[in-house]
């Protein structure tokens, strides 16, 4: 089994309250295939520029994950974010956008990422993420991430994309923006009604919940006392939360979405804990196991009925 992830592979400038990076590697598809690579044979599809040095390669390829689709575009630079997050870390201003060789990307993937088990649609345009959908037809579960401009500039291609794929994972409040609903879980619902499998609100620092058929689960992020740097964290839950289910064989049940979200919920605390990919990449699978330990505890209780007046 293998999972495929088609998105952005960049270099961020980045300055948070405790201190600052002026060029590290990040984009989706890199926080994605790093969290994702404790589970499953990942291959990454996204552009690059020349300025794709040799450390930049050997942290894409951390735990064996495969850039053969990597494209190298000469004569280009990789596309480069820079951003300052103000002191609560909820908070950023974007400084530069430079799209550089993902301005004109147009996702070229081989006959092995075509094949993949699972599919995983970084932001992109709509458009090219539906063209991908539509030359992985192997693949027994789909996701997609997106973002606001796209439900503003191109809200009819977007729909028909996302009615395509299993799972949509967005932001609490993307979610009500797409559907004009007031609530969450309102809205939730609504796109299960397209046809998806499962829904997935983002809520930062708070945690995320998981929306399917047979009900509404939700984690809250694990208790962190420092953040450093939240560049990538939703990427990386979104890595954890589908590299488990690519892992899981059998019937993609609500208890296995349960699980997804514990595993992409631990993995995202550490991306947090230092700048960039720093901490991912040298992280263990024990790690891991001990967060998710530690978040299953959390959240257990006696649910024993208590008398109630009234």
């Amino acid at each position: 089994m293998s999972v495929t992830v088609v998105g952005s592979i960049a270099f961020d400038g980045v300055k948070t309250p405790f201190g600052e990076r002026e060029r590290m590697l990040g984009g989706a598809a890199t926080h994605f295939a790093l969290a994702a690579s404790f589970f499953d044979e990942i291959r990454v599809v996204g552009p690059v520029g020349d300025d794709f040095d040799d450390a930049a390669w050997k942290t894409l390829r951390t735990r064996g994950i495969n850039t053969d689709d990597v494209e190298h575009v000469a004569g280009g630079k990789t596309f480069f974010w820079k951003g300052v997050y103000g002191e609560n870390l909820n908070s950023r201003e974007t400084l530069e956008t430079d799209l550089n060789v993902f301005e004109t990307f147009d996702p070229k993937l081989s006959q092995a990422a075509q094949d993949a088990d699972v599919l995983f649609l970084a932001n992109i345009q709509p458009d090219l993420q539906y063209g991908v959908l539509q030359q992985c037809t192997k693949a027994r579960f789909t996701a997609l991430d997106s973002m606001d401009l796209w439900i503003n500039i191109a809200r009819e291609s977007l729909e028909k994309t996302i009615k395509a794929v299993d799972c949509l994972i967005l932001n609490d409040e993307e979610l009500e923006q797409l559907t004009g609903k007031p609530t969450t879980y309102g809205a939730a619902q609504e796109i299960l009604g397209w046809g998806l499998k499962a829904v997935v609100g983002k809520q930062g620092k708070y945690g995320a919940a998981l929306y399917t058929a047979d009900g509404v689960f939700a984690l809250p992020a694990y208790p962190m006392t420092d953040v450093v740097d939240p560049t990538g964290a939703g990427d990386t839950f979104a890595g954890g939360f589908v590299g488990s289910i690519a892992a899981t064989e059998g019937e993609i049940t609500h208890d296995v979405l349960k699980r997804a979200m514990a595993y992409g919920t631990a993995i995202a605390s550490f991306n947090v804990q230092e700048f960039g990919t720093e901490r991912v990449e040298r992280l263990t699978g024990d790690e891991i196991a001990a967060r998710v330990a530690d978040l299953q505890g959390m959240t257990a209780f006696d649910a024993t009925p208590v008398a109630l007046r009234g």
